[in-house]
């Protein structure tokens, strides 16, 4: 099973930027980008298919975020910009699974999962 792990979690200030990093152990067909915060479901954010490189997002983040991969080094990308307080939450990188255009946001469609990185941004 493929390992992930994320990195680049950090605090901002509303309308600030950050960038996450996910690190696969392997090659991976499909990466999500996941989130949770206290008290809630964790909820899809973002997924990037490798081959055609196909992205989706959840309508909360559309226009602020934005998925990206780079082959090379299986790492997988989550540009935040224009971060609102409702952005803080733990996230988290998920591979490979169920996953197609219409399960690309459950979580129960992936098999592997990252640690997860905190992102906080304050008002």
């Amino acid at each position: 099973q493929v390992q992930m792990m994320e990195s680049g979690g950090g605090s901002v200030q509303a309308g600030g930027s950050l960038r996450l990093s996910c690190a696969a152990s392997g090659y991976v067909v499909v990466v999500g980008w996941f989130r949770q915060s206290p008290g809630k479901e964790r909820e899809g954010v973002a997924s990037i298919f490798n081959g055609f490189g196909s992205t989706y997002y959840a309508d909360s983040v559309k226009g602020r975020f934005t998925i990206s991969r780079d082959n090379a080094k299986r790492t997988f990308y989550l540009q935040m910009n224009g971060l609102k307080p409702e952005d803080t939450a733990v996230y988290y990188c998920a591979a490979e699974g169920d996953v197609n255009s219409r399960t690309w946001y459950r979580p129960s469609a992936y098999r592997s999962w990252g640690q997860g990185t905190q992102v906080t941004v304050s008002s």
